[in-house]
């Protein structure tokens, strides 16, 4: 540890380098660009080539038009790498690789761990305990609460202000912030949206988010923040929560006034009286379905996405908040799993000094696989239900897409016929009386779709399509697809009986019971089924052979897989889909980073600079340099975790700066630096900038989803008096506690 602390190492040129990567890194977290890289095309088509020829992917297409589409084939290809908080710790952790900066001791210090810090254990019981969380949020537990606090305010919104902050409190004081942020903040948008005179959200929406990162620092399992905290300076979790509950409450108590009376005094933000549409009688006895089975509200999901503000679009929110899915099973078993869980944290760490220290993720991991086999073997006994559900969704999506497919083509040919021009000749116009003309069908015969009034032809039968885009499992009508792919999406037709008639086990067809069996559609031509073909699937050309495009491909496969896993397993793969794995690549990259500074000499440097401002300032000053110090370094040190690692390694060195001294540092001055730096990184989150904690990233994505756009400056400026009123009392308190509770005593490590 004493070479550790030699400051001589700053003035190598490694040294240098690695603090200047270490800089440029956080800047590409705080601000994410994009790095356009030119491959030759030779070399990305041999690649494409190889991997169609395995049948990883379908074939390429072979003739590549450039951007101008002018026919010229580019030399080379642009990809755009995404320099962001996952791949820009990683890529400077290479290249100080490259450059001899680190080595194998700052890898396996960085990943294995050092001093008391664990990346590796941090990060197996921070996704244990939030699969258990997540699998809480996805039963509707959070939605369900909401709603009834929703009903318990009233139309008060003084009243239902206060209960809704006074939920979200509590609520993410035991499960933490990020299910509180997956469910809350969508909840509010619909909330906020449905009501007749909230002018704008950003009161709901800014409150719920200071107020779930605040209420996270009460315990060690809210936050991976207070775990590397906690393991670094060897604090039990019981320790950890009396010593910060009571700075936390006081900051929760306090600070709702002072957003009710002063931040947001406004009427059109929070109304004295809040007017909620009402939710039609019919939408109120309907069941609810659970979100987390695909297409399980029909159209209802696309028709949000197209009419954005509407009165239709207002309605589907309210229907999703006042009458929400609730998993009775599925809750009740996943609350006490988290119950006994954090029980059981508790009380195994309070008793570690007696029984030795065991990894906390002994605990989390099997109770996160009993939650695991919970929602796998509940979604096995009731794969029939769920698949049905999924499987109407599906047709009702189809439906929806089919009729604004032929919709959209109808208008097309009429504004065609309308701008009659010089190519009116190579576009068959429908005549005056008819807006679709007779169409030559591929196989050869020739169909009519008259219509007597001129109107929009029937609906044709849509047929389903599966996209292998692996995101949106989109479906398409026969009218966009060609006579051979149609049939091989097309789903198992009933086959008639001996009197002809369709036989009811085995219908599975797509038609809507209350529409007409059978319907004309509209014919098009092959070229324009090849082109509406290629629209859809990008790798599909003129030149690819139908045999080939019609092929399964490990990337076709896994969609399947995907689709039927989601409409087997919907709670399970809910959960996996949301658990924050972009969390362990940059955690280990950041781990690494901070420990390069370590052994170039930079954080010793720190900690110098840090002992001569507390002996300057003494306890106070250390509760408020250390505040100031993580709330800015939050916003500019790769999010509060990065900040975390970083000063939990200067506190060390501080430490160590002493005891070579022999100087002890009192008892009172350093846990005041240690709680102060854990409020400082918990209250950052809701600081400056989104990248401040990575539930800031996921907020904002999820509000851009539910069509509420907050720009940077404006998430700065709100959030910048909720800051400084949060960190003064939260600072204040904690001062009068380490007044009150500690001495000057040599602190004994």
């Amino acid at each position: 540890m004493a070479d550790s602390l030699d400051t001589s190492k700053i003035k190598e040129w490694r040294s240098i380098v690695t603090l200047i990567v270490f800089i440029l890194t956080n800047i590409a977290v705080l601000f994410p660009f994009h790095i356009p890289l030119y491959i030759p095309r030779a070399f990305t088509d041999s690649i494409w080539n190889a991997l169609s020829a395995l049948r990883i992917v379908s074939p390429r297409p072979k003739k590549d038009l450039d951007d101008d589409c002018n026919g010229k084939i580019k030399p080379y290809v642009r990809f755009n790498f995404p320099m962001n908080f996952v791949t820009a710790p990683l890529v400077a952790d290479l290249f100080l690789l490259a450059i001899l900066a680190i080595g194998r001791e700052e890898v396996h210090d960085g990943t294995l761990g050092a001093d008391n810090i664990e990346p590796i254990d941090i990060m197996a019981f921070f996704l244990s305990l939030a699969y258990i969380a997540i699998s809480l949020d996805a039963s509707g537990l959070i939605r369900y609460l909401a709603f009834k606090v929703l009903q318990w305010g009233g139309t008060v919104g003084h009243k239902l202000f206060f209960y809704l902050y006074a939920f979200f409190f509590g609520l993410a004081s035991f499960i933490g912030n990020d299910p509180i942020i997956l469910s809350g903040t969508a909840f509010l948008a619909y909330m906020t949206r449905v009501s007749s005179n909230i002018v704008h959200p950003r009161a709901w929406i800014h409150t719920q988010f200071a107020v779930a990162n605040i209420a996270s620092a009460i315990l060690v399992s809210s936050n991976p923040t207070n775990l590397v905290l906690a393991g670094a300076f060897n604090i039990t979790f019981v320790k950890y929560t009396v010593n910060i509950i009571v700075p936390v409450v006081v900051t929760g108590i306090v600070l709702f006034p002072f957003l009710l009376y002063i931040v947001f005094a406004s009427e059109p933000l929070i109304p004295v009286s809040i007017k909620m549409h009402e939710l039609p009688q019919e939408a109120r006895e309907r069941k609810p379905v659970n979100p987390n089975i695909p297409h399980a509200r029909g159209t209802a999901a696309e028709e949000e996405r197209n009419l954005a503000g509407g009165d239709e679009h207002k309605l589907l929110s309210l229907e999703e908040i006042m009458n929400p899915f609730l998993d009775k099973k599925g809750a009740a078993f996943g609350a006490i799993i988290m119950a006994t869980t954090l029980i059981t944290l508790l009380a195994l760490n309070a008793a570690s000094q007696k029984t030795g220290i065991h990894a906390v993720f002994w605990v989390t991991l099997p109770a996160a696989v009993v939650m695991f086999c919970w929602d796998v073997g509940f979604g096995w006994i009731h794969r029939h239900e769920t698949r049905e559900i999924a499987r109407k969704g599906r047709q009702e999506v189809e439906q929806a897409r089919a009729e604004r497919a032929i919709r959209e083509e109808v208008a097309k040919r009429a504004t065609l016929q309308d701008n009659h021009d010089s190519k009116a000749a190579d576009i068959q116009v429908t005549p005056p009386n008819s807006r679709l003309q007779n169409r030559i069908h591929p196989e050869g015969d020739q169909t009519k779709a008259p219509s007597a009034n001129g109107d929009l032809p029937p609906t044709p039968t849509p047929a389903l399509f599966v996209s292998q885009d692996g995101d949106d499992l989109s479906h398409v009508s026969p009218v966009m697809m060609s006579p051979s792919r149609a049939q091989q999406f097309q789903v198992d037709q009933p086959q008639n009986n001996a009197m002809g008639m369709p036989d009811e086990k085995q219908q599975t067809s797509l038609v809507d019971p209350s529409r007409p069996s059978s319907r004309p559609s509209p014919a098009i031509s092959d070229k324009e089924l090849n082109e509406k073909e290629r629209e859809l699937d990008p790798e599909v050309t003129e030149d690819t052979p139908r045999q080939v495009r019609n092929r399964s491909t490990l990337v076709s496969l896994s969609v399947d897989a995907y689709r039927w896993s989601q409409e087997t397993f919907p709670t399970a793969t809910t959960v996996f889909t949301h658990l924050p794995y972009a969390l362990v690549p940059f955690a280990f990259s950041m781990f690494v980073l901070v420990q390069a500074l370590v052994t170039k000499g930079w954080v010793p440097v720190f900690a110098y600079g840090w002992d001569h401002w507390v002996s300057k300032t003494g306890t106070v000053g250390a509760i408020g340099g250390m505040a100031f110090l993580s709330v800015i370094l939050c916003n500019f040190a790769g999010t509060n975790i990065g900040t975390t690692i970083l000063l939990s390694r200067v506190i060390q060195s501080w430490q160590q700066i002493h005891k070579d001294n022999h100087l002890p540092i009192s008892d009172r001055t350093f846990w005041a630096t240690v709680y102060s730096m854990a409020l400082g990184v918990n209250y950052g989150a809701f600081s400056a900038a989104f990248s401040a904690s990575l539930a800031g990233l996921l907020w904002r994505d999820i509000l851009g989803r539910k069509h509420i756009r907050v720009k940077r400056l404006e998430f700065a400026r709100v959030n910048l008096p909720i800051i400084a009123i949060a960190m003064t009392v939260g600072c204040a308190v904690l001062c009068a506690e380490v007044y009150i509770v500690r001495d000057e005593s040599p602190y004994d490590s």
